[in-house]
Order: structure tokens, then sequence, then C-alpha cells
């Protein structure tokens, strides 16, 4: 990942004053302020990802195990940082977030462990096997299957963007846990 930026973040008067507004106080993000500068891209992922983040099926716990083993499966410190955070004030441990990193096997229960099994299988195979998949029907109906899938194909998106252009972390993040 580059340790720059190769897209540096708008500043507020640049922004274009519509997504300023959409934004309300995460405009100071340095993820809204990169996108910002393709802003009819922005206004219309900001409705898939509010979807994911905010209107999910998905209970916030879960939500955010997913987000955060995503980000770090894609090595995306941005995401992983703003979603300690996030994790932390959705039910998530200091302790789970620190096992997060070593994956499924890592002592989790059946549901966490189905949910942390997805995100590796997908992320390495683009399917999930039929064995994770019995495993989460277990626990999941349809519509929290679609989320689970769509949540993670939304954060390995968003990780790539990140990586990609180089949005560096807010001061004060949380960096990766030691491997």
């Amino acid at each position: 990942m580059p340790t720059q930026p190769r897209l540096a973040p708008l500043e507020d008067d640049q922004i274009d004053a519509e997504i300023r507004e959409a934004l309300g106080p995460g405009a100071d993000l340095n993820i809204f302020r990169t996108l910002a500068h393709h802003p009819k891209l922005l206004k219309r992922w900001l409705v898939f990802g509010n979807h994911v983040l905010a209107k999910s099926t998905l209970p916030a716990r879960e939500r955010e195990l997913v987000i955060l083993r995503t980000g770090w499966l894609c090595r995306a410190p941005y995401e992983w940082g703003q979603h300690v955070v996030i994790g932390r004030a959705s039910g998530l441990g200091d302790d789970e977030i620190q096992r997060i990193a070593a994956g499924p096997n890592a002592g989790w229960d059946a549901r966490d462990r189905a949910l942390l099994q997805t995100c590796d299988e997908l992320h390495a195979n683009s399917v999930v096997s039929d064995a994770t998949w019995t495993a989460l029907s277990a626990h999941y109906d349809t519509r929290q299957l679609l989320d689970i899938v769509f949540t993670i194909g939304q954060y390995t998106l968003v990780s790539m963007v990140l990586n990609t252009f180089g949005v560096q972390p807010e001061p004060g993040l949380p960096g990766f846990p030691a491997s």
C-alpha cells in the first residue's frame, strides 16, 4: 500500500456542496474527501454503503466482525482502524478484535466461526463452500445471507479503493494487531 496518498483528499472548499451536505459530520474522513473527486460516483456509492453499514439485517456486532476480517484479509489499515472503533461500539471486545486476525479457528463459537470462514472463502475463492453455507444457514435467514455476502463484497471493494489510492488513516486510529 502506498505510504502517501496517490489522490490527495480534497479540502472543504473543493468538495461539492451537495456531497458535503450528504456526508454531514463524516465529511472530515479521508475516505470521503478522496472519493469526493468523483461526486456522482460518491453519491451513488453512499446509498449502497449506507445500506450495508446502517440498514443491513445483520446485528451490528456480527456485521463488524465480517468487516474487520475482510479489512484484515485485504490488508487495509484504514478500514481496520475505522472499524475497530465502530466494532467496539457495536459490542466487540478487544480480545475478539485481536482474534479476528487469527481467523475462524481462534476459539470462536459456531456462528462467528461461520462468518469468519465465509470471509476467508470469499476472499480466496469468490465462493462459499457447501459446508460453510450449511453452517451459515443454521444461523441466518435469506436476507441476512444476502447481507453477509454483500457486506464482504462491499468492504473488499472499499479496501481495494483505500489501498490503491493510498487513503491514509486519521490520526489516533488503531493499527493492525501484531501477528
